[in-house]
């Protein structure tokens, strides 16, 4: 039974449509919630796979946030072990800084529904071969990653030119987010500090044009989703 060690920020970011997938692969999944208990200091002995969730700090905020360094640090290991690692949003974030990438703010912020592009790179990875040329997926990042060195980006967006990218054969990093549904977008929708980033953004991100745009494309992301965490599970095997 395959042991996966997830690293959680705040209570609202979760595995979300993940979840059911690797329960039903026969996962046995430990959370590690820093929001609760930001002193931890696990270890990946006995874990078989690594996910670093999202969450509304950044990266360069360790004097905040010291678990941060931590994080890296498994990371970095996680690597080394040759593990399969992926890190969403503020995790592909620290992914990228654990191997020396620059982040930064983005050059536009994306919150909501936004289009992103297939590179050649992506069309040939198994866990974006399914995607179409341009497919239009959930976003809620102020920051932006580098590639890092040694890596290939899979996905860019026109805002945004790096949205994905893979290190080696089991390390991903997604900027975007494939794990939300409804009921996951309407509890972002309710956190205070998400709504002050609608309103700083300086964009068209309102609560009532992510829930029309919702209705639209979250059954094609849900799609979408299901093909590229079940290739990743694949990389367990």
């Amino acid at each position: 039974m395959p042991r996966l060690l997830v690293l959680q920020h705040v209570p609202y970011e979760i595995l979300g449509t993940f979840d059911p997938l690797l329960k039903r692969s026969g996962f046995r999944i430990r959370y590690v919630n820093f929001g609760r208990r930001p002193e931890s200091s696990p270890t990946l002995d006995g874990y078989h796979g690594l996910v670093i969730l999202g969450g509304p700090m950044g990266v360069a905020e360790s004097d905040l946030f010291p678990h941060l360094e931590v994080e890296m640090e498994l990371i970095r290991e996680a690597i080394d072990r040759e593990i399969p690692t992926l890190g969403i949003c503020l995790g592909a974030q620290l992914i990228a800084r654990a191997l020396g990438a620059s982040v930064t703010r983005s050059p536009v912020p994306e919150i909501g529904w936004h289009d992103v592009s297939i590179t050649d790179a992506g069309a040939g990875d198994p866990l974006f071969a399914h995607f179409r040329a341009t497919e239009k997926v959930f976003q809620w990042h102020q920051d932006a990653f580098e590639v890092p060195a040694g890596a290939i980006r899979l996905v860019s967006s026109a805002g945004c030119p790096h949205q994905a990218f893979r290190y080696g054969e089991r390390v991903y990093g997604f900027q975007f987010h494939m794990e939300v549904d409804e009921r996951l977008i309407e509890r972002w929708l309710a956190v205070p500090l998400y709504r002050q980033q609608m309103r700083a953004s300086g964009g068209d991100a309102n609560p009532e044009r992510i829930r029309s745009d919702t209705g639209l494309y979250l059954s094609d992301l849900s799609r979408l989703s299901r093909s590229t965490f079940r290739e990743f599970i694949e990389l367990f095997n």
